[in-house]
């Protein structure tokens, strides 16, 4: 890297404080929470020369095979551009297949393969060990508000909140 010649006023040389204005404890603990979590299934992503949209993507087709690409982009959030490639690899590697809707023969519906299934066994189960692990040190009387907790902050969107209803995570006796 090089040099900068900013102003030497303009330089902050104190830390943030942890708390105050902001309080910075949770933020660096979802952080950490958040690198060690990807952390096992990166590992074994980078086996097959995969990353974490790899993963993304074949989470949600396993979750619910036969969602359309337009479904997935809506999920995910993301354009078709960034999903193409991606996607492209996972069907030339024989993870994901992509058959004609049964109406409309236009339609692109999603499936995962046996060999999609089993990477995506084998990621989940990398990421509930963790999470397993993680929960027995909270004891059981903490899991409806852990869950309740990361329900409220990933649910802004809509399409969150009806894929929380479809797949049953936010059932009222969870929390």
């Amino acid at each position: 890297m090089t040099e900068t010649t900013a102003d030497p006023d303009a330089i902050e040389r104190e830390a943030l404080p942890t708390t105050g204005d902001v309080d910075y404890r949770l933020i660096e603990l979802f952080f950490f929470a958040y690198r060690e979590f990807t952390a096992d299934a990166d590992e074994l992503l980078a086996e097959y020369g995969f990353g974490r949209a790899h993963h993304r993507i074949l989470h949600f087709v396993n979750r619910a095979p036969g969602m359309t690409i337009a479904d997935l982009l809506d999920l995910l959030q993301i354009t078709k551009q960034s999903l193409s490639r991606v996607l492209r690899q996972l069907v030339e590697d024989g993870f994901i297949a992509i058959l004609p809707g049964d109406g409309d023969r236009r339609q692109r519906l999603l499936f995962p393969t046996r060999r999609g299934r089993a990477l995506t066994l084998a990621l989940s189960r990398a990421q509930a060990r963790r999470i397993d692990s993680a929960m027995a040190g909270t004891g059981p009387r903490h899991s409806g508000p852990i869950h309740r907790f990361l329900q409220l902050m990933g649910q802004d969107r809509a399409v969150t909140r009806e894929w929380f209803d479809r797949q049953g995570i936010a059932k009222e006796d969870d929390q």
